[in-house]
Formats: structure tokens, C-alpha cells, sequence
């Protein structure tokens, strides 16, 4: 969940200072925060800070954003602070860290961290549509996007600008509470889409960066949405090619690609009946499991590696067996855990102003779709979603190319099926003092493989890519692959 999420949070805090004369402040008192999943609280200190939500009408509505600040173990901490940016784009960047604190715990030995939810998500003015799916399984193949999304437009729209919830807006906050808090400079980590942001706000605000961690990374000339379809089916492809070459995974299932094609295939033609069990009750739940079910599992357990690990054998049941229990389950627990983490409406202001808009579709590669799991279904639906949503406020320079002085560090899976490692290597070409880490065999996010928290806090630390040690990660592998239902291989 943390790295679908991974699509995950813009997190920070910063030392709290003297702010500049005449700047706001943000009061912050002792709080607790919880795990998306209520699994454990961290302590940490609270506030609000209150902002206009058009900025070119200071004295328009106002909105409140959702600061926190975890404080560095050290009295004798760094005065720069890591902010933290969550990915989706919609999810909380307080969800971000609860959900991933491990990794942080080294930095946080000498830095404070910044949590603020960007606006329109977590706390902070949170844009939620309800698009009534009580029953996701069935309904998963009734989707009417374009009714969905007027709808949620209409009801948001009663007491919020949709245009003002994007990129452009967003890091404008960012450094605002940068301000208000005292610090000169900062730290920023971003996963997925807080690539974007993280990049934007150093192109924006050179002076105030001091380092970036891009986790998962979209190059900002990128238009996202044609090519994510084509992008998931080369990660489904890496993955069972793995298991390909791997003696226990090959020896248990000997040709997963074919399982893969023939299972599409025969769901393609006609659903199997499949059943679940009700995440809150237990009781049993019968569904048509067809070929779009199929195919959001496959691209949602290719996010990392112990879900994809799952896979081959998932696979072999289905064909071999008749066996559609795991691929039901897997299903189940990607859709509850989407639709409890996404702000959707936010999601919808940044898609449909930044990306959908450059989207032609006369020009699709509709043959290369076509090849796909996904198909045109997604950008097509994409398209339509965002037919009817009001365009937001857009730098000119968004999807510029940009050159930055400030030392940034890159993590790329080798595997990932939205962030492919190629879009990180673009990225790199706007900066001088850099190092990108690609991890074998692993997915959309690297936050939580072994030893890169060592590695982004001697990056922090240093405020430096030169001579940067990463040679740990060389080391790393991905989740062995299950061979049964009890595990992998002895």
C-alpha cells in the first residue's frame, strides 16, 4: 500500500525558527498521528495554516492546510528540515509517513520532518468524490466516468474552486509554510507524482532547496496518460521473464508468459464466477471476475515486489486449476485500499489540467495499446473524466526543461510500471550534481528496500551526490517468487 501510495505524500516539517518579520506563523501543538490503518500513533506537533485558496484573491474563501512537524531526535539538530510529498496525485502526505516512518528514522536523528497535506487532500480541504461503487466488484465493470465526474464536479464545486488545486498552487503553499516556520532552506523527498511537485518547487524556489530525493520519478516534460498502459505491460513482462530465469519459479510453472496470455484470453471470451470474503465480515462475496478485473491486478501487484511475487503463481491456479481465489483477493484488497487513500477530486483537478489537456488523441498508438492488458481503456477514460472538469491554474514552465544547481538524488525499480527507470534518466539531465540508483527486480518505489534509508540520509547529510556510497543497493533483490500458497521455494 505504501508504494501504490508510492503513486505517495508530500511530508515535511522544518526546525521551528524566527520567521521573517511580517510573515505568518504556524502554532503548533503536541498531537498523535495515526496509521491510515490505526496499526500505531507517532508523536508529533500540529497546526493549521490558513491560506487563501485563490492566491490572486487574498480576501476570496479561505482554506485551511494540515501542517506537522515530527521532531529531530538531536537537540543539536540540522536547521534544514526534510518536507515530505505524497504521490497519486491525492494522497496524504501524513498518511505517507505513517504508513513509512522506518525509513525516515535516520534523518529524523538530526532533521526535523515536515508533514503538510497538500491541499485537497488528508486534512487539509480534502477534495473526496463519492462515487458510490458499495459493491466494487460488480460495479468494477460498470464504470460510467463522464455522469461520475460531473457529479462529483457539481458537489464540490458548492464549496471549492477546482481550479486551484494544482501543482502550480501547490508548491506556492509549500513555501509559504516554509516561511511561516522559519527555515531558509529545505530537504524535500518526493515519491511519484511528488516528483513533480518536489521538481517544480526547485525550479520555482532555487534559493530554498537544498536537496531532492525523487522516488520513482516523472520527468517534468512528460505527459502522463498515453503511455501507462504500454509502460505496466513491460513491467508484467520483466516480472514473468524473472520467473522465467529463476529455477524454483520456472520449475513450478514452466511457462508463466503463456498462463498470462491464455488466462487474458479466456477472460477476454467470457467471466469466471469467483468469491471473496467481505474485509469487514467475513461473509462470502460472489462476482463476475472478467478480463478489467484481471487487469488492474496485474498492474496494481507489479507495484512492488511481494505482491508481484504472487503472481506466477496466481496465474498457474487460475489456468490450471481453476483456481480464482488469489487473483479475486488481490483485487480486493488493491480496490478497498485505492479508494480509501485517494482524494479524487484533487486527483482529477491536477490530471485534468496538467496532463489530459496536451493528451491528443488522434495520435494515440492505438496498435501498442491494443497489445496491453490495459488496452485504450484508461487514457480514453481519462479523456472523458476530464471532458467536463474545470481547467486549474498551470505554469506556463510546468513541462519546461530546466536546469538546477540543487544536488538531487534519483531512485528508480528496475520493474516499476508507472516510473519506468528511463523517465528518472531524463529527469537527471536537468541536474549537475546527481546519482540515480536503479534496484533489480523491484517496483514503483523505493522507500522501503534495505539500506536506502542509509543512503538518502548520508545523501542529506552531505547535501551532495559526489562520491555518493550506494553500492548497497547493488546488493538488493526482490521477494522470492511464491511457488505455493504456503511460500516460496526452501
Amino acid at each position: 500500500m505504501k508504494r501504490l501510495c508510492a503513486l505517495t505524500g508530500l511530508l515535511g516539517f522544518a526546525a521551528f525558527a524566527q520567521g521573517q518579520v511580517g510573515t505568518p506563523k504556524i502554532s503548533l501543538e503536541p498531537c498523535r498521528l495515526e496509521h491510515p490503518a490505526r496499526m500505531l500513533a507517532i508523536s508529533a506537533e500540529c497546526g493549521t495554516f490558513k491560506v487563501a485558496e485563490n492566491p490572486d484573491l487574498a480576501r476570496g474563501r479561505q482554506i485551511e492546510l494540515f501542517v506537522a512537524r515530527v521532531p529531530a531526535i538531536s537537540l543539536n539538530k540540522a536547521p534544514d528540515p526534510l518536507f515530505l510529498i505524497a504521490g497519486g496525485p491525492g494522497t496524504s502526505a501524513v498518511d505517507l509517513y505513517t504508513s513509512s516512518a522506518g525509513p525516515f528514522d535516520r534523518v529524523r536523528r538530526d532533521r526535523d520532518i515536515i508533514l503538510l497535506d497538500q491541499r485537497g487532500t488528508g486534512r487539509s480541504h480534502r477534495l473526496d468524490c463519492n462515487y458510490e461503487t458499495e459493491n466494487v466488484f460488480e460495479k468494477f465493470n460498470e464504470v460510467e466516468v463522464g455522469p461520475a465526474n460531473r457529479k462529483c464536479r457539481d458537489d464540490l464545486s458548492k464549496t471549492s474552486d477546482l481550479r486551484q488545486y494544482t501543482t502550480s498552487i501547490a508548491v506556492r503553499d509549500l513555501d509559504a509554510v516554509r516561511l511561516a516556520l522559519g527555515y531558509d532552506r529545505i530537504n524535500l523527498y518526493g515519491g511519484s507524482y511528488g516528483t513533480r511537485v518536489a521538481q517544480h518547487y526547485a525550479r520555482k524556489y532555487p534559493k530554498a532547496t537544498r536537496t531532492l530525493i525523487l522516488d520513482g520519478v516523472i520527468n517534468p516534460e512528460q505527459v502522463l496518460g498515453p503511455a501507462i498502459a504500454i509502460d505496466a505491460e513491460r513491467a508484467l513482462d520483466r516480472i514473468l521473464k524473472r520467473c522465467s530465469k529463476d529455477a524454483s519459479c520456472a520449475k513450478a510453472f514452466v511457462d508463466p508468459q503463456a498462463d498470462y496470455h491464455t488466462l487474458r484470453d479466456s477472460l477476454t471470451a467470457k467471466p469466471v464466477r469467483a468469491v471473496v470474503a467481505e474485509a469487514a465480515t467475513g461473509r462470502p462475496i460472489n462476482f463476475d471476475f472478467t478480463q478489467r478485473h484481471l487487469s488492474a491486478v496485474l498492474r496494481f501487484a507489479s507495484y512492488n515486489d511481494d505482491q508481484a511475487a504472487l503472481l506466477p503463481l496466481s496465474l498457474h491456479l487460475a489456468v490450471h486449476e481453476q483456481n480464482y481465489t488469489p487473483l479475486a483477493n488481490q483485487f480486493r484488497v488493491f480496490a478497498h485500499s485505492l479508494e480509501e487513500a485517494f482524494a479524487y477530486g484533487m486527483h482529477n483537478s491536477v490530471a485534468c489540467s496538467e496532463d489530459t489537456p496536451l493528451i491528443d488523441a488522434a495520435k494515440l498508438d492505438r496498435a501498442s495499446l491494443a497489445a496491453t492488458h490495459m488496452g485504450a481503456a484508461q487514457v480514453e477514460q481519462l479523456i472523458e473524466a476530464c471532458a467536463d472538469w474545470p481547467k486549474g491554474v498551470v505554469d506556463a514552465d510546468l513541462h519546461a526543461p530546466f536546469k538546477s544547481d540543487v544536488a538531487v538524488l534519483l531512485l528508480s525499480g528496475a520493474d516499476d510500471p508507472v516510473t519506468p527507470p528511463e523517465y528518472a534518466t531524463l529527469a537527471q539531465h536537468a541536474f549537475a550534481d546527481s546519482k540515480h540508483v536503479i534496484i533489480a527486480g523491484h517496483g514503483h518505489g523505493q522507500l522501503g528496500a534495505p539500506c536506502v534509508d542509509r543512503v538518502i540520509a548520508s545523501f542529506i547529510k552531505a547535501g551532495s551526490a559526489k562520491g555518493l556510497d550506494t553500492t548497497c543497493t547493488g546488493k538488493l533483490s526482490p521477494m522470492p517468487f511464491f511457488t505455493t500458497l504456503a511460500g516460496p521455494a526452501p
